[in-house]
């Protein structure tokens, strides 16, 4: 069992220790004073002096389980649970990206001419942002298993699929005349090449690893002790 919440545990004992000691007490002193007035009183006095004192105990009764098992069960939420309000503040975190990789793409293409041939030549920047989006998990993403807390987070994907920065495009050469459609399909051949390149299947685990390593490392920070974090497989 973990150390805090053996701590926590024994803390709650105390607590109810000392409810019980108070509530043992009480009741002598009010037995005390019962005893003292039963020898001064009548007949009918004392039976009702004996009806109230078995409400009384009745009703003691019931109070000192009804604090014994609100502390037992404070324990054990504390010990075991996760908050529906922890767990809305890490649905709430939305992208959370976990590895971004700069690349370059130089794109060429010729245009054959009669006399002369065209040729346009151009350079695309871009960053892919590896990582997950918590909007994609599913019901029992976080749940207890024995001792342990797991957590299962939705795949690595691609966070943003325009990942070419176009204010940094320039044309590296241009000769003769070419049309926004001509540009676009070079884009678009510079967007596969970067694409290809860098969701990898080893850039992905670095991601992966990168994303167990953060989250079990947020549960910590929470006070969560036994957690295993792991990524949901769809292949």
């Amino acid at each position: 069992m973990p150390k805090k919440s053996v701590h926590k545990t024994k803390k709650s004992k105390q607590t109810a220790d000392t409810t019980q000691e108070e509530i043992t007490k009480g009741i002598e002193d009010v037995l005390t004073a019962l005893f003292e007035m039963i020898g001064k009183a009548s007949k009918w006095t004392v039976i009702a002096i004996l009806a109230l004192v078995a409400i009384a105990l009745g009703v003691t009764y019931y109070l000192f389980h009804t604090v014994t098992d609100a502390n037992a069960n404070v324990e054990i939420d504390q010990r075991i649970g996760v908050t529906p309000t922890q767990i809305k503040s890490m649905k709430d975190i939305g992208q959370w990206e976990f590895l971004a990789i700069a690349d370059e793409e130089m794109i060429d293409t010729i245009r054959n001419g009669f006399f002369t041939d065209d040729q346009l030549i151009r350079i695309y920047y871009g960053t892919l942002r590896l990582g997950i989006d918590m909007n994609d998990v599913q019901e029992n993403w976080i749940e207890k298993e024995k001792d342990s807390i797991m957590v299962t987070l939705p795949p690595i994907k691609l966070l943003d699929e325009k990942f070419i920065d176009e204010a940094r495009t320039q044309s590296f050469y241009e000769s003769g005349k070419w049309t926004d459609a001509d540009r676009e399909a070079m884009y678009q051949r510079a967007y596969h090449k970067m694409k290809d390149r860098c969701m990898t299947k080893e850039n992905i685990a670095s991601a992966e690893q990168n994303a167990t390593r953060q989250f079990y490392q947020m549960m910590r920070s929470m006070g969560h002790e036994n957690i295993k974090v792991r990524m949901r497989d769809e292949r």
